[in-house]
C-alpha cells in the first residue's frame, strides 16, 4: 500500500536574526583577534542570512558574568528547562497550523503521533503534549525517535509510512522539533565556533497517509527509504551532553568525506526505485552548511537549480538539525506541479549516517 506526505507545516520562534548581528555579538564575545578573525570568515561564508531562536539576544543576552565580569555559561540543567517550556509552545504552534491547513484531517482522526528532537529531554514530552493541545484522541498511539540528529526526520516517516501501509485508517501525524540555539557555547574550538554560526530553531509538522491526495491538490508519494553509515566520518560528526549544554562535534572534513561517500549511496537508492540520476528533477539535500551542498554539487554533477530549495533554506532559517529537511520539502510542497516529478532527498548525523529517500511530487493545482 503506497504512503502520501500530504501536508508540512513549519514554525519558528518569535527571534528573528540577521546573521550579520549574530556575528558582531559573537565577536564581542570572542577571546582574542585570532577568534574574531576566524569568527567574521566562518560567519561570512555560511550562507545564511537569518536565524530564528527562542534566546532574546541570541548569542549576548544568553550569558551571565560572575562578580569579577568573567562570562558564565548556563549549565545544562537551565538550558533544558527553556527546552520544556517553549518546546511545547513551538509544537503546539506547528501543530495547529498544519490541521489549519488540511480540513480533510479531522483531530480526532489522527491514529499515531511520531515526534523528533535531539535537542532536549521532558516527559511527558512533545508526543503527550501533542495529543493534549491539539485535541487528539487519547488512545492515539504515541512514538518519539529523540537525540539521533539531523537525518531523523528519515527515519520518522519511514516508521510513518509504515503505519500507513500496516493499516489503511492509519494517519500519521510526525513533528520534528529543535531548539538548536540552546546548545550555543564559548569556547576557541573551531567545532563550536561553527556549531554557533549554523546552527538554530524550528519545528515542522507533516502529515502522512495511505488515502491519495485529493483532486487539487498536489502530495509527496513516499516511494523508497534507504540508510547507510560512512565508518570513515564516525568521529567527524558526533554529539554528547556535557555540562553546558550539549557538546557538538563538527570537522570540517565533513563535506570531503561525504563528497567522497556519496556516489555509491546515491546509485543504490536510484537502482532500488529503477532511476538514473536524469530521472530526478530536484535533489531536496538537508542543508546542513554551504560547503555540504557545493561539495555534493560537485560530488553529483547537479545543477545550480537542483540544489536551490536547500540553499534557500539554509539563507532564510539556517541549520535547524531534524526539522531543516522538512522545511525544503515544505517549500516544494508550496509549489505545485503540473506533471509528477521525482525528488531525491537525503541527510546526514552523527555517524556519519546519511538517511536517502525517494520520493514521487504528485500534480496539484497550477
Amino acid at each position: 500500500m503506497t504512503a502520501y506526505l500530504h501536508e508540512i507545516a513549519i514554525a519558528t520562534p518569535e527571534h528573528l536574526y540577521r546573521q550579520e548581528e549574530v556575528s558582531l555579538w559573537m565577536q564581542e564575545l570572542a577571546g582574542d583577534d585570532r577568534q574574531r578573525r576566524l569568527l567574521k570568515a566562518l560567519y561570512r561564508a555560511s550562507g545564511i542570512t537569518t536565524r530564528h531562536t527562542v534566546i532574546p539576544e541570541f548569542g549576548r543576552g544568553f550569558f551571565g558574568r560572575d562578580a569579577h565580569g568573567a562570562l558564565v555559561e548556563p549549565g545544562t540543567g537551565a538550558r533544558n528547562a527553556i527546552y520544556a517550556r517553549e518546546s511545547r509552545r513551538l509544537g503546539r504552534q506547528a501543530g495547529e497550523a498544519l490541521l489549519a491547513a488540511r480540513p480533510d484531517f479531522l483531530p480526532d482522526t489522527i491514529t499515531h503521533v511520531v515526534t523528533v528532537s535531539c535537542t532536549g529531554f521532558v516527559n511527558p514530552g512533545l508526543d503527550y503534549f501533542l495529543v493534549r493541545d491539539l485535541g487528539l484522541p487519547a488512545a492515539t498511539e504515541r512514538y518519539h525517535l529523540g537525540f539521533m540528529g539531523c537525518y531523523a526526520a528519515f527515519p520518522a516517516l519511514r516508521m510513518a509510512a509504515q503505519f500507513c501501509r500496516a493499516d489503511p485508517n492509519a494517519r500519521v501525524l510526525v513533528l520534528c522539533l529543535e531548539l538548536c540555539s540552546l546548545h550555543i557555547q564559548l569556547g576557541a574550538r573551531e567545532d563550536q565556533l561553527l556549531a554557533n554560526a549554523l546552527f538554530a530553531d524550528g519545528a515542522a509538522a507533516a502529515l502522512v497517509s495511505s488515502t491519495p491526495p485529493p483532486p487539487g491538490r498536489t502530495a509527496l508519494r513516499l516511494d523508497h527509504f534507504t540508510s547507510n553509515l560512512v565508518p570513515e566520518g564516525e568521529a567527524a560528526m558526533a554529539w554528547s551532553i556535557g555540562d553546558h549544554g550539549f557538546d557538538i562535534a563538527l570537522s570540517s572534513y565533513v563535506p570531503r568525506i561525504l563528497g567522497a561517500n556519496i556516489n555509491p549511496v546515491v546509485s543504490e537508492l536510484l537502482a532500488t526505485g529503477g532511476h538514473s540520476p536524469d530521472d530526478i528533477a530536484i535533489w531536496a539535500v538537508h542543508p546542513g552548511g554551504k560547503a555540504i551542498l557545493d561539495q555534493l554539487e560537485r560530488s553529483l554533477g547537479l545543477r545550480p537549480e537542483q540544489l536551490a530549495p536547500s540553499r534557500g533554506v539554509l539563507r532564510d532559517f539556517g541549520n535547524m538539525s531534524s526539522a531543516t529537511i522538512l522545511f525544503v520539502l515544505h517549500d516544494l510542497l508550496m509549489a505545485p506541479t503540473d506533471r509528477p516529478r521525482h525528488i531525491f532527498s537525503m541527510a546526514f548525523g552523527p555517524g556519519l549516517t546519511v538517511e536517502q529517500a525517494l520520493l514521487t511530487q504528485l500534480p496539484g493545482k497550477v
